[in-house]
């Protein structure tokens, strides 16, 4: 059975004292929650090893907003995924629309960056989704086909399995517009088709699907309520304990 999950993308926010005290703020109110769904926080690179020392791993999975496409070597500034994996990141955010729009990511790399973090335990949370021009064009169902065919089709059933899909309509992000619920469902129950033609049923069936796009406490019940969104990759919303949470109890 495939998972709910709602998972923060903290984006480049917080310095790391904020860092810690956010973390420690979700991490304890999941301790006062029975959580319905997995909970993740994807944060800077400089905060992962110390958020990892305060947070419940049981209760809180911890995770990268990126990794590089290479193991190590001469790529000054960048960070590998065995570098994640060594600060007990379990997850990475790969192909999020930023990193494509502002910094060139192609299928190519993010197939490079995809395995790199499979080979060293990371769940990749791979990001997805259409700019406005090709949401208005009707093009959208096909864009989004080919960034999964291009980048994740070379896989195998048995590693596909282990990714989580990000649907994030790029107009929809950090706008404060939201794809309808029916929007949202709509191309969820396309991606899981996508899927199916490729491996089957049953790993479509398996594969969690999370929303992404100004989601927040009050459009998320609804959301989650449709029956191909699992969950969510919270922006701003994940900023703030308390409105994230409220995203978290939307299940």
């Amino acid at each position: 059975m495939r998972k709910n999950i709602v998972a923060g993308n903290w984006k480049m926010n917080t310095t790391l004292a904020e860092g810690v005290k956010l973390a420690e703020d979700v991490n304890k109110a999941l301790e006062n929650v029975d959580a319905k769904c997995d909970v993740v926080i994807c944060v800077p690179f400089t905060h992962l090893a110390s958020v990892n020392g305060v947070i419940n791993a049981d209760k809180l999975g911890l995770g990268a907003e990126n990794c590089a496409d290479h193991k190590s070597g001469a790529y000054t500034g960048e960070v590998s995924a065995p570098m994640v994996a060594s600060t007990g990141a379990k997850y990475v955010i790969l192909g999020h629309s930023e990193r494509r729009q502002y910094y060139g990511e192609t299928s190519e790399i993010l197939k490079e960056k995809v395995n790199l973090a499979l080979e060293n335990n990371l769940t990749p949370i791979f990001c997805i989704g259409e700019v406005l021009e090709q949401r208005e064009d009707g093009s959208y169902l096909e864009v989004v086909k080919s960034q999964i065919e291009e980048a994740l089709f070379e896989l195998s059933a048995e590693d596909f399995g282990k990714l989580i899909l990000a649907y994030e309509p790029v107009w929809a992000i950090g706008t404060g517009k939201t794809a309808t619920d029916d929007q949202a469902q709509e191309m969820h129950a396309h991606i899981r088709g996508v899927i199916a033609e490729k491996y089957g049923k049953e790993v479509a069936d398996n594969t969690s699907i999370l929303y992404g796009g100004s989601c927040k406490p009050s459009n998320a019940k609804a959301l989650f309520a449709k029956p191909d969104v699992d969950g969510g990759l919270i922006g701003g919303a994940s900023l703030d304990a308390e409105s994230f949470m409220g995203i978290v109890t939307a299940f």
